[in-house]
């Protein structure tokens, strides 16, 4: 028997056009499902239930009466707890802002909401959405539904987390440096970060390049569909593009295509497992129809990591940085770190030009290798399945290179931040020994979301993925 919970955002909207099933079918399964599991996985801050099944109440209303209905219209749609939504808990993920409720709403909740999206739960973060991985001292572990022994990314881990285990159909993330892709590909999902401009982001750090808000969902056609909700342009935001630009609800094929495929990104120690399985990806492609070539790129993950820190430091670590001197007793080991490595990192002469340097010397070989393929395929994650509720510090799998760099060193993912105009689809690629998903990045040219999607789309024909979770071990929480 197949539960709603289980089906796919696509799929749901078509049944509730013809009947066959009625929002408020979809929202009691969605909650009897989170009740179920939540204790387990962890990955919501704040639910209303009471609210949803009455707007869900409403939405089936709207299908009884043969009414225009909108393109969300009726879904549960999970909402990063960062983001803010009038009325409930912004609080950050951290202690020292426990009961802070948010006065406004951010341009993405509002296009969800305006979508007939139903935003039923807020999902967990690290604290400040500052690491590649999800617990806090406020939240607790968030666990991953495949394996619950397993970590889940970050730092849009809950929205992961709660895809992967049946209690949402969409979920919002940001990315500042692989925040939707990490958690996507450790669950076992879809995530996409699009180009910088096509979603609108919240002031200041809509100025930020490195920052993009996106889509998480379990397939790519679900995937297209809440992104061409969240894309366009927003008049609180100077960066946003026009025209809107609309991902194809059906893409095309790729026969004939050019696609590059690196394992390593000519810097990154990559684990065996997660190697055979990107190749497996670049096989089903060549199946598909397309011309894989295995390419080198001549990155220098040091080279990397020091512009990436500089420019952290610049703007987001101001933030942090204020939050710990404040509020150091009850923040949480890993912020602490975070913010003194980014005062290190700031208190450096002429560190934020060099990084810039470094970053158009990084877009370089990549944007010369796009003269030649239409798309280049890498992994997510350089490891499969790091342990839930390990903050990294002090040590690493193979680098022994300080607390911060290790974050660098296993997510793969903070290069196409630099490359902000890249579109980048990460999508499964199999399972590792261990039970963790293992995935892989899809980066498109500068602008060109299509055929990321195009790809991606390609790479679940020929190498479906399992729906979410339909078995999730239990732990006892923390």
């Amino acid at each position: 028997m197949t539960h709603p919970w289980e089906l796919s955002a696509v799929d749901v909207l078509r049944a509730f056009r013809d009947r066959s099933m009625s929002p408020v079918e979809l929202m009691a399964s969605v909650i009897a499902r989170s009740e179920s599991v939540e204790r387990t996985v962890n990955a919501f801050a704040e639910t209303r239930f009471d609210d949803a099944l009455a707007r869900a109440r409403r939405a089936e209303e709207r299908y009884a009466r043969g009414e225009r209905v909108r393109p969300l219209e009726g879904l549960p749609v999970a909402l990063k707890e960062e983001t803010p939504l009038e009325g409930w808990g912004n609080t950050f993920g951290s202690l020292a802002f426990r009961g802070q409720v948010a006065t406004r709403t951010a341009a993405v909740a509002e296009r969800i909401v305006r979508a007939g999206g139903i935003v039923h739960a807020t999902t967990t973060t690290p604290e400040f959405s500052c690491t590649l991985y999800t617990h806090s001292r406020l939240w607790g572990v968030t666990r991953n539904p495949r394996n619950p022994t397993l970590a889940v990314g970050g730092s849009s881990g809950g929205a992961a987390a709660s895809l992967a285990a049946g209690t949402s159909l969409l979920a919002s993330g940001s990315d500042i440096g692989g925040s939707i892709r990490a958690p996507a590909s450790a669950c076992g999902v879809v995530g996409f970060k699009p180009p910088h401009g096509r979603v609108p982001v919240d002031p200041p750090f809509n100025l930020d390049r490195y920052c993009h808000d996106g889509p998480l969902a379990r397939t790519v056609a679900d995937a297209a569909l809440f992104e061409n909700v969240l894309a366009g342009p927003h008049p609180a935001d100077v960066t946003t593009l026009r025209p809107k630009v609309r991902v194809p609800a059906v893409p095309g094929g790729i026969a004939g295509w050019k696609i590059a495929l690196s394992i390593d990104l000519g810097t990154y120690d990559v684990d065996d497992e997660i190697a055979a399985n990107t190749r497996a990806v670049g096989e089903a492609l060549r199946a598909a129809g397309a011309i894989v070539d295995e390419v080198e790129l001549p990155w220098k993950l040091e080279e990397l990591a020091a512009a990436a820190r500089a420019h952290y430091a610049a703007i987001f670590g101001a933030e942090i940085a204020a939050a710990v001197e404040e509020h150091r007793d009850v923040l949480c080991d890993y912020t602490i770190a975070w913010s003194e490595e980014a005062a290190i990192g700031a208190s450096a002469p002429g560190a934020f030009l060099r990084g810039l340097e470094t970053e158009a010397a990084t877009y370089a070989p990549l944007g010369e290798l796009f003269r030649r393929y239409r798309a280049l395929v890498c992994p997510t994650w350089s490891l499969p399945g790091l342990p839930a509720g390990d903050s990294w510090l002090g040590r690493t799998p193979r680098l022994d290179t300080g607390p911060f760099d290790r974050q660098y060193e296993a997510g793969m993912t903070m290069p196409f931040n630099m490359s902000s105009a890249c579109p980048v689809l990460a999508v499964p690629s199999g399972v590792a020994s261990n039970g963790s998903p293992t995935g892989v990045q899809v980066v498109g040219r500068t602008y060109d979301d299509a055929a990321a999607f195009r790809v991606g789309a390609t790479i679940e024909r020929e190498r479906p993925w399992p729906g979410p979770a339909r078995t999730i071990a239990s732990i006892a929480p923390e």
